[in-house]
């Protein structure tokens, strides 16, 4: 018995593989598109309807299913991707809302401070704690601030600022 195998013995094992035609490749795709999984009865019809062997429908299936995979992954991942963008795009839209309001309530805050100090260096000691500054929005997004000072009322949205503006600084 000869263990090695020789060249000239060692072509009787292999097949020659066959290069599937267009038309072939069409139908398995037709057939991989309807049931990516192969029952044994279809692997045969489809074998003998390609005129290939029932192996190479086999693998051409396990092939297929295991490109298939790749893209529906990466498919997946593309879609991600879009989310984690725009995600990001909206985070830095609300990091620059939030350094806008920050500058606000700075200035409201130093508006305020101006306004005690000229009403002690005016001889009235009773601070001005809210009530004299208000923030609202036009359509375009950016803030305008009025005050009320005695009996120019110049916006009567004062209320619900104080409110706010209260428990932004911890009153």
């Amino acid at each position: 018995m000869d263990f090695f195998q020789t060249p000239s013995n060692k072509n009787q094992f292999h097949h020659k593989k066959k290069r599937l035609t267009q038309d072939q490749v069409k139908l398995l795709e037709r057939s991989f598109s309807s049931d990516n999984k192969l029952e044994p009865d279809r692997k045969l019809l489809l074998a003998k309807q390609l005129g290939i062997p029932a192996r190479q429908v086999a693998i051409w299936y396990q092939n297929k299913r295991a490109r298939w995979k790749t893209q529906s992954l990466e498919l997946g991942y593309n879609a991600i991707q879009v989310q984690l963008e725009t995600a990001l795009a909206e985070k830095r839209k609300l990091e620059k809302d939030v350094e806008r309001l920050k500058g606000e309530l700075n200035r409201a805050h130093e508006l305020l401070l101006d306004l005690n100090n000229q009403r002690q260096v005016g001889g009235d000691n009773h601070p001005v704690v809210c009530s004299v500054f208000s923030a609202s929005c036009d359509q375009e997004g950016a803030a305008s601030s009025s005050l009320q000072l005695g009996d120019h009322v110049v916006n009567h949205e004062v209320k619900e600022f104080e409110e706010l503006y209260a428990c932004l600084i911890g009153m």
